[in-house]
């Protein structure tokens, strides 16, 4: 089993650790960063084993028939991850292309 992402996803987890820190959600930039760097690695580790769900038609647009799962973050942030599931040489392979938080995509789903 392997994770990979979408280079535009990369860009955009590298981009929100930025934003986390400038709109003050941590103090300190470092923390931000951790915070996005746990949640790749938590996504790395564990999206295989998670309940999967269908993703809505709504989010065809970064790929069609996609599934995704939700990583809760703290009590007011969730995370949906959104992902193709390939078998490529007996290994299966999760291409994640579309990571967003309740804040933005809940209403959605």
């Amino acid at each position: 089993m392997r994770v990979v992402f979408l280079p535009e996803v990369e860009d955009y987890l590298v981009e929100l650790s930025e934003l986390l820190h400038q709109k003050e959600y941590f103090g300190f930039k470092e923390n931000a960063v951790k915070y996005i760097t746990e949640l790749v690695l938590e996504i790395k580790t564990s999206l295989h084993k998670r309940i999967k769900k269908d993703a809505p038609p709504y989010f065809d647009r970064y790929g069609k028939g996609m599934k995704y799962v939700t990583f809760k973050k703290n009590k007011t942030t969730q995370w949906y991850v959104f992902f193709s599931i390939y078998e490529i040489n007996n290994e299966f392979v999760y291409l994640v292309r579309y990571v967003s938080n309740n804040h933005i995509a809940s209403h959605h789903l």
